[in-house]
């Protein structure tokens, strides 16, 4: 019985070390099956048993880099330290078409342990990227990515200094290497707020403000060289106007009201339903119509840039539009 006792205790110890071993290598440890020992008969000529437990398992050592990537903006400038993303694919597509996504790693320079094999690099820097195929064949490489690209930073301004709303401003990016329309398919980015720098690779681009969401809207191209960052400034003639139908002068809007918003050649620029419409428009004559309830009133103004106002629509008798009027 003493040494069974024995037996028991030499296994427990050995499976306390296996477990530490493997939390040391940072694998999860493999314990075996456990079995009791048997009675071990003490008359017998040989007492000598095997242990009831397999040996430990080869745990491999931890891989060394075999890939380190770099990315510059231009060759022989300096390494780009953030803001990268780096993706390695198999070269080979899976069955939907698409390159298997084997790695990916944000930040600066990257380090990775790969097999040996065919692989596709990509290095994303904002909107800049490039592309690069390798082959590993058992030793460590360095590669080098070169983007080419530089950043744009755009802006806009009024003539005179004048009052610009900039939450009100906005730019889309297209490519206009190729057609340079505006399409789905050459839009890079949308939506861009003024003074962000946007990274490109070096080219030319076709730019589109937009100053509100009327017809305040201007169109112009940048090229943006390597390694340099390329500032744009666009010019708007535009400002704020705030509409409003009141029973008198400086009353109340009125609540569910329709808006039209005409241009001097009469093309509708703007409708809306509410008690307030606030929009921005060019330089320009333009007419004003509120519907409330069964009665139409129209207001003429004229909208000079830089100069942001609120205008009353009087529910007048004289402010009143006729039904013919309406219809045209």
């Amino acid at each position: 019985m003493l040494r069974s006792s024995k037996y028991f205790i030499v296994l427990i110890s050995l499976l306390m070390t296996q477990a530490a071993y493997s939390q040391s290598l940072n694998v999860a440890p493999q314990f075996p099956t456990l079995m009791l020992p048997q009675k071990i008969d003490e008359n017998a000529d040989n007492n000598t048993q095997p242990l009831p437990f397999t040996a430990f398992p080869e745990v491999p050592l931890i891989a060394e880099d075999t890939l380190i990537l770099k990315a510059k903006l231009i060759d022989g400038g300096p390494d780009i330290e953030q803001g990268l993303t780096w993706r390695i694919f198999s070269p080979d597509p899976a069955e939907d078409g698409r390159l298997p996504l084997i790695a990916t790693l944000s930040g600066g320079s990257g380090h990775f342990s790969l097999p040996d094999g065919r692989y596709l690099i990509h290095v994303a820097y904002g909107r800049a990227g490039a592309t690069k195929r390798i082959t590993l064949r058992g030793e460590l490489r360095e590669e080098e990515m070169i983007l080419d690209a530089g950043g744009l930073k755009l802006n806009a301004e009024l003539p005179d200094n004048g009052e610009l709303i900039k939450s009100q401003l906005s730019f889309s990016i297209y490519n206009a290497e190729d057609d340079g329309s505006e399409t789905d398919k050459n839009l890079i980015l949308p939506n861009v707020k003024p003074e962000t720098i946007i990274r490109l690779n070096a080219g030319r681009y076709h730019i589109v403000s937009n100053y509100g969401s009327a017809n305040a809207i201007i169109r112009a191209d940048a090229h943006v060289d390597a390694g340099k960052l390329t500032e744009l400034v666009i010019q708007h003639s535009a400002a704020q106007i705030t509409l409003k139908l009141v029973r008198e002068k400086g009353g109340e809007a009125l609540a569910d009201t329709s808006w039209s918003v005409l241009n001097g050649s009469g093309d509708i620029v703007r409708e809306t339903v509410g008690a307030y419409n606030s929009l921005v428009l060019t330089d320009g004559d333009y007419v004003a119509i509120a519907k409330n309830k069964d009665r139409i009133y129209q207001l003429d103004f004229k909208v000079e840039s830089g100069k942001n106002v609120e205008l009353e629509v009087v529910a007048t008798t004289e402010n009143e539009a006729s039904s013919e009027s309406d219809a045209d």
